[in-house]
């Protein structure tokens, strides 16, 4: 992995989050992965910002909100196995890590690690949240999304530090 400006990524955003998919890390003390296929990159407040969306019911959502800070890795094909286990286990009872065959990797700019042998990490600090008001939507098919009510935060986190892996001509 090399560290790359966030200005510099070359990304087909679409694809990257929808078909790929991602793992969240969240949480100081006993960090936990978390996939993910919801979210944006690009410029607010002047800042590289990743977008993460995270229901209320998720692990995860207490972990960011106790500890305000992130890593979005997108991992290599031969490591989706680790993310339909990550996004089908909760983080309460299984170590994720140990279970996906995951390692943590130590970044650089936030205290939340990345994760080893993935393509692209970018090491976060939320800069803001939001949550969804369902009176604010205007496409009456999206509530029918959330059964459960359990409408997703939204966490703006700054991109502190951006890694891609080496592998010449790869686009994510």
């Amino acid at each position: 992995m090399h560290r790359i400006e966030p200005a510099d990524l070359d990304l087909r955003p679409f694809h990257l989050l929808d078909r790929e998919w991602a793992l969240l890390v969240g949480g100081g003390a006993r960090p936990n992965p978390m996939t993910v296929s919801w979210g944006g990159l690009g410029t607010l407040w002047r800042k590289p910002v990743a977008t993460v969306y995270v229901r209320p019911t998720r692990h995860t959502w207490e972990l960011l909100n106790e500890h305000p800070e992130f890593t979005l890795n997108v991992l290599p094909p031969e490591l989706k196995p680790a993310l339909d286990l990550c996004g089908s286990r909760s983080g309460r009872d299984t170590d994720k890590w140990l279970a996906a065959g995951l390692r943590p990797e130590p970044s650089t700019a936030v205290s939340v690690p990345r994760v080893a042998g993935a393509i692209l990490s970018l090491e976060c600090r939320v800069l803001a949240t939001l949550d969804f008001d369902p009176a604010r939507f205007l496409d009456a098919g999206i509530a029918a999304l959330y059964p459960a009510q359990d409408y997703h935060r939204l966490f703006f986190g700054e991109v502190l530090a951006a890694w891609r892996a080496d592998a010449a001509g790869r686009r994510t």
